[in-house]
């Protein structure tokens, strides 16, 4: 008789998510393990080249300069500024997020405007930083850096690697910063507010993180090893 109930039951009928996740949320996750994917198969090209290569420049070299300081020699420190921008805008994102569970406008419009101006500060970071590379002859197909055995440069899949894999970070925060534009735009127009909900924030929210995720990957990688 049991085993006859336990037939006939129907464990979901459809029409509802059967882990309570809404169609918009389980999309972005889609998006985001795709996503997962296209990042980990550069970052793993990368450390096959890296590992495979006799000789690869040392980061304390490349990545020395400082905005308005000259010629001090400062390694890591302006790449660590920019990480710790970052890593802030996803703390503000994760305050927006709080604040519109609890539907407050005035404070998801601050936290979501401080998100923006994180994203915005990093691309100006990112930005100086193609530009002084550029400067001093680094570009697609250009290593003018010394290995870290002080041998000179006799290959240039290192920056290859590099403007590729950061530029194509660089755009997932560019776009991660006009979504969040255009969130706040419909929050200051109460759209979410008429909705009864501010899932869209929690949504972009769940891109940004991921964004942040994905920079300590290639900060590790191009920074520290």
């Amino acid at each position: 008789m049991d085993n006859a109930v336990t037939a006939n039951k129907k464990w979901w009928s459809g029409g509802s998510s059967p882990f309570n996740v809404s169609y918009g949320k389980l999309m972005m996750w889609y998006f985001l393990i795709s996503d997962a994917f296209t990042f980990g198969a550069l970052l793993i090209a990368y450390g096959t080249q890296r590992f495979m290569a006799e000789a690869w420049p040392d980061p304390n070299v490349v990545f020395h300069s400082f905005p308005f300081m000259g010629h001090a020699d400062l390694p890591l420190v302006f790449v660590s500024l920019m990480t710790f921008i970052l890593i802030m805008s996803s703390v503000t994102m994760v305050l927006a997020v709080n604040a519109g569970k609890y539907m407050d406008k005035q404070s998801v419009v601050k936290w979501l405007s401080w998100t923006i101006v994180g994203g915005i500060m990093f691309l100006g970071c990112q930005a100086w930083e193609w530009m002084h590379l550029h400067e001093v002859g680094a570009w697609w197909g250009q290593n003018p850096f010394p290995n870290a055995d002080g041998t000179a440069p006799i290959s240039t899949n290192f920056t290859d690697f590099f403007f590729t894999i950061t530029g194509f970070h660089g755009l997932h925060v560019t776009s991660g910063v006009i979504l969040n534009i255009i969130v706040l735009v419909n929050v200051l127009k109460g759209t979410y507010e008429r909705r009864g909900h501010y899932e869209m924030v929690e949504k972009v929210g769940l891109y940004w993180h991921f964004v942040d995720l994905v920079w300590v990957f290639v900060f590790t990688c191009f920074y520290l090893l």
